[in-house]
């Protein structure tokens, strides 16, 4: 009998890593399975059109559309997201962002939020005026936000999570390049959706969207390590 409690504690310890393991996943939008809308407005319309493997998220003019898809499962914990992202020449002064992010609840929830940026930021990046602004944020335990310049094109945007005593070490990361680390207040007892969005946000500019705005996502990757 002991032998076979050990055996099965052995075997438990094993499996469960590599259970974690399979969690690993490239999602390159051909169609959306394994992917949820999540919408936050009163819209009815989705918003969202697939085109060779292209995913597009938009939101209309004159309007506070938040439209959004998240992964079916909230389990990724440790490792690397990565989403492929287009950010375009958005509308001047439009409160507007494109998202890549990941989210447990409103107070654990780390993300890249990109949008023309409103006029006091922009004067302190020093912006061209084809730059974007991509803030890099941890919603609370600590809260950290750091603006950060951008060109519209397609851009590589990682969020890395190891553990450093017993909590999360996050790390943002902007085609390879990295632009922040936080030492966070809490560990893998807190699990993420993925998170996909295009939302007329009023933090991110200085008026309500005045053109339909959109961003492209070729691919979203989740790599776990410990």
């Amino acid at each position: 009998m002991n032998k076979l409690i050990i055996f099965s504690l052995l075997l438990l310890i094993s499996t469960s890593g590599y259970s974690q393991k399979e969690n690993n996943h490239k999602w390159n939008f051909n169609n959306l399975n394994g992917w949820v809308y999540g919408h936050q407005d009163d819209n009815p319309e989705n918003q969202c059109d697939i085109k060779d493997g292209i995913l597009k998220i938009y939101t209309r003019a004159h309007s506070w559309d938040r439209k959004k898809i998240r992964t079916t499962d909230k389990k990724y914990t440790t490792g690397r997201y990565t989403w492929k992202t287009y950010i375009p020449q958005m509308g001047e002064k439009d409160q507007a962002s494109v998202g890549s992010w990941i989210y447990c609840d409103d107070h654990h929830e780390l993300d890249f939020e990109v949008g023309y940026g409103n006029e006091e930021i922009r004067k302190k990046l020093n912006a061209s005026p084809d730059d974007m602004i991509a803030y890099m944020t941890s919603q609370d335990f600590p809260y950290a936000s750091l603006p950060v310049t951008i060109k519209p094109g397609w851009h590589l945007f990682e969020i890395d999570l190891t553990i450093k005593d017993d909590k999360y070490y996050a790390t943002w990361s902007i085609d390879k390049k990295k632009q922040q680390e936080i030492q966070l207040g809490f560990g893998n007892e807190i699990s993420f959706y993925i998170f996909c969005s295009v939302e007329n946000l009023k933090f991110i500019g200085d008026h309500i969207p005045q053109q339909e705005n959109y961003g492209l996502f070729d691919f979203v990757q989740y790599k776990y390590h410990k």
